[in-house]
């Protein structure tokens, strides 16, 4: 996520942190560098002058407190001023006083509303929400079809009518059933065009009358850049949004979009998504956001991560088994199973303070935990719980069952074995104190 952008801001903070005098040269070549490396990123030109201007304005009448270096308060004020830039405060998703609430998306075609859709409905129905979907798109009829597969996925209803040539009566006989079976949230995924045109401005604003939304959305495609910002504008002055949600994000893009979107139209980021799967959707903080440009990890995001990805039963009898010194190698693949569900291994990584410098230019391959689960699943259940019995014939026939090599096999008994030994210190450190929580297994011994 912004990547490029990430890697050379937290570049220009890191030369200026460590300084103990800073000259109005320093700041200047400061201002150049950040300039160049947000238009670089795309951001939007106008969004940049107005960024470079307020902050060079800031540095001047800036006092250095005398806890903090010059250094630190520089990076102190890049911090506030780029959270300034994303939006300030987290803006949620408005829900009806009413007890009915309708979100309608909106988007050009292949932005992604249709996953996005569904990815909200998953979101919702973790909050205990109970929504319907719903898709209004009559030039699309695989939409509609593709929107009733993901919410059978998901487990949350759709109404879907494939032959129906008007888009207004399937949006008004969604709102009945949606009534009908009690839901309290209805998200309708409207029809994309490859650009803004009157027709489709006039179909949305038909809709709209009939839903009469609590929130209208655009799903935008941060992988488009400037065009992005043109896309917004025009949603905006033709129909009025209250809000964005940006798909792509864990693409190539260079996330000028995101930076600049919120400054031209006013209208608030409410939503990301950073990837293809239905889990793959994050409520949008501005502050944590520029942490994690800046390097500065998002430990609210990684727990929340977390507590979402994580089987409480499991990771408790996990934390059980290493406090009784009883952790195996059926332990050590249940701990893979729920880490893969977090997602990319150095998006988690980057999530932690102070890691993301390490890793920004590491290649971690995220087939490791595949590999591993692997070879595990290739022992006997007497070899994963009793490892200590894995001889060199024993790893030799694991290596080939699993289309690894012995070489793998022996690192990860390794690992294990360093994991073993931590948990029996951090065991020892335990006793007296109280049952410990957590997920366990973070360290020493973990697979990256």
């Amino acid at each position: 996520m912004f990547e490029s952008l990430s890697t050379k801001l937290q570049d220009i903070v890191a030369k200026m942190k460590g300084k103990a005098r800073v000259t109005d040269q320093d700041i200047k070549d400061m201002m150049r560098e950040i300039r160049m490396a947000l238009l670089e990123a795309d951001v939007n030109y106008a969004v940049v002058k107005q960024f470079v201007a307020d902050m060079s304005e800031k540095l001047k009448g800036q006092e250095i407190h005398q806890s903090l270096t010059p250094g630190q308060q520089i990076v102190k004020l890049v911090h506030s001023s780029l959270v300034d830039l994303l939006g300030t405060q987290q803006a949620k998703i408005a829900v009806s006083p009413s007890g009915f609430t309708v979100i309608i998306l909106y988007g050009l075609q292949g932005a992604g509303k249709t996953t996005t859709a569904a990815k909200l409905g998953r979101l919702l129905k973790a909050d205990g929400k109970k929504p319907m979907l719903t898709s209004v798109d009559v030039h699309r009829p695989a939409a509609a079809k593709q929107l009733e597969i993901l919410s059978e996925k998901i487990g949350v209803r759709s109404f879907i009518m494939p032959e129906e040539k008007s888009a207004v009566k399937i949006a008004q006989k969604a709102v009945e059933q949606a009534k009908y079976y009690l839901c309290d949230t209805l998200i309708v995924d409207t029809a994309g065009r490859m650009t803004v045109d009157d027709d489709m401005m006039q179909e949305l604003i038909d809709i709209e009358k009939i839903v009469k939304p609590t929130e209208k959305l655009l799903v935008v495609d941060a992988m488009i850049g400037q065009e992005a910002v043109t896309v917004a504008t025009a949603f905006e002055q033709a129909i009025g949004l209250d809000g964005f949600i940006m798909t792509k994000l864990d693409g190539d893009a260079r996330g000028g979009a995101a930076l600049s979107i919120r400054q031209i139209t006013g209208k608030p980021i409410k939503l990301i998504c950073v990837g293809e799967k239905v889990e793959d959707i994050e409520e949008y903080y501005p502050d944590r956001m520029a942490n994690r440009i800046l390097g500065m990890g998002d430990v609210m995001s990684l727990i929340e991560k977390a507590q979402q990805s994580f089987d409480e039963a499991t990771a408790q009898k996990t934390m059980d088994r290493m406090l009784s010194n009883t952790f195996n190698m059926e332990d050590m693949l249940s701990q893979f199973e729920q880490i893969k569900k977090m997602g990319s291994i150095k998006d988690v990584i980057g999530m932690i303070p102070g890691a993301s410098a390490k890793v920004k230019d590491q290649d971690i391959d995220d087939r490791i935990i595949d590999v591993n689960m692997a070879i595990i699943r290739s022992m006997t259940i007497k070899e994963r719980r009793f490892p200590n019995v894995l001889n060199a014939s024993r790893r030799k026939r694991i290596a080939a069952g699993s289309g690894t090599t012995v070489q793998q096999v022996n690192q990860l008994v390794k690992q294990f074995e360093q994991s073993s030994e931590m948990m029996k210190r951090f065991s020892k450190m335990a006793k007296g104190k109280g049952k410990a929580r957590g997920f366990g297994g973070f360290g020493k011994g973990f697979p990256f």
